[in-house]
């Protein structure tokens, strides 16, 4: 009961109404005119149910209240893989915030899961733009610190920077997570010039 009511809070709420016409029975139609239009009918749809599923579950990361993001998230990775493909670019995003959310709710070997599922269809892409891989690379800077390994959070979070700088710039915004991150764990190990300095950066 409390997983259902959980679900429910977290998507099916916000999607019940986009549900029916997307996994309900599909109209039949006569001519190839109308099939076509009818396909690209059910993707708008989909693609609409992705998006809300997905800002959902953002929402509730940034809220910090991970439980309820990953109701919402799996069903964006659901939609996702049917309409994109399971090695698809498009679930990377997906698998970064289940890993989030898995390790805001202290579920590590689930977070390693899906960062390695992230990882995988990274490696398999030699286009990837590095805004996509400064992400996976925060990702596991951030399950680094959860597991306490803050050297190699700290590698990571050093890449994450290095890629974000590399697509958007040396002052972009996108970098300053990185640079937060990693002066939280100069704050931790006591080392408050480095920290001091990245926080500046920030």
């Amino acid at each position: 009961v409390s997983h259902q009511r959980t679900d429910w809070i977290s998507i099916h709420g916000h999607i019940c109404q986009l549900l029916l016409p997307v996994l309900g029975p599909q109209p039949c139609f006569h001519s190839e005119k109308d099939r076509k239009h009818g396909k690209e009918q059910l993707l708008r749809r989909q693609e609409s149910l992705i998006a809300v599923a997905l800002s959902t579950a953002q929402g509730f990361v940034w809220a910090g209240k991970p439980l309820e993001a990953i109701p919402a998230a799996l069903q964006a990775l659901r939609f996702s893989s049917r309409v994109f493909g399971s090695g698809s670019m498009q679930l990377v995003p997906i698998y970064l915030l289940l890993a989030e959310a898995s390790t805001g709710t202290g579920r590590l070997r689930q977070a390693a899961k899906y960062l390695s599922q992230a990882r995988w269809i990274i490696l398999q892409t030699p286009d990837c733009s590095a805004a996509l891989q400064s992400k996976l690379h925060r990702g596991l800077g951030l399950f680094s610190i959860a597991e306490g390994n803050l050297d190699q959070a700290l590698y990571h979070l050093a890449n994450d920077v290095y890629l974000a700088t590399a697509e958007f710039g040396l002052n972009s915004v996108e970098a300053s997570g990185g640079y937060f991150h990693m002066a939280n764990i100069f704050l931790r190990q006591n080392k408050m010039d480095a920290a001091n300095s990245l926080y500046t950066e920030v």
